[in-house]
């Protein structure tokens, strides 16, 4: 459901080649039937779906309900995305030391070998995802004049978020 010709954009999109709401919505009605998706991952993975695929709105409502970390942390991509930086430094100081931060930090680590980039360093501060740091070099690549090349190698980083944050739900099989 990640598969998409673009990772998404650092703001809400559209951008073109994601699905409609109602295709993503069909598919994992489908996928979730099957009943090997945990019942309690699966808003987790709705969200994150939606968010990928530009559908912030409704991507928001899901998160939004969900009062755990897991929500928190999709609320504040979200709100990363709007963008609405305040809101999402809130929602991932309400996320706390969440285990795929760990992870994360090492698969955005790795892109070390593809960039100098002084930015990998900042994000991943002694070898932890920093989520605020994240945000705050979103909200510099949003800004008029701000380098093309930084906004590509966050969206790499986005894109490994998302996909770190996928499978963690996804572990929640039957």
């Amino acid at each position: 459901m990640l598969a998409t010709p673009e990772s998404p954009d650092l703001g809400p999109g559209p951008r073109p080649g994601v699905l409609t709401e109602s295709a993503i919505n069909k598919t994992l009605d489908e996928l979730f039937d099957r009943g090997e998706i945990a019942s309690a991952k699966q808003p987790l993975i709705r969200a994150l779906v939606l968010l990928w695929h530009d559908h912030l709105d409704s991507s928001h409502v899901i998160a939004q309900s969900i009062e755990n970390a897991d929500g928190s942390f999709l609320h504040g991509i979200m709100h990363r995305r709007e963008p609405d930086y305040g809101n999402a430094k809130y929602w991932f100081h309400r996320v706390g030391s969440h285990p795929a931060i760990p992870e994360i930090a090492r698969r955005v680590g790795a892109l070390k070998a593809k960039t100098d980039s002084g930015l990998i360093a900042k994000v991943t501060s002694q070898g932890r995802w920093d989520p605020f740091a994240f945000v705050d070099a979103c909200e510099a690549a949003n800004r008029p004049g701000a380098a093309a090349d930084t906004a590509g190698l966050l969206r790499e980083m986005q894109k490994i978020e998302s996909e770190v944050l996928l499978s963690r739900f996804a572990t929640g099989v039957k």
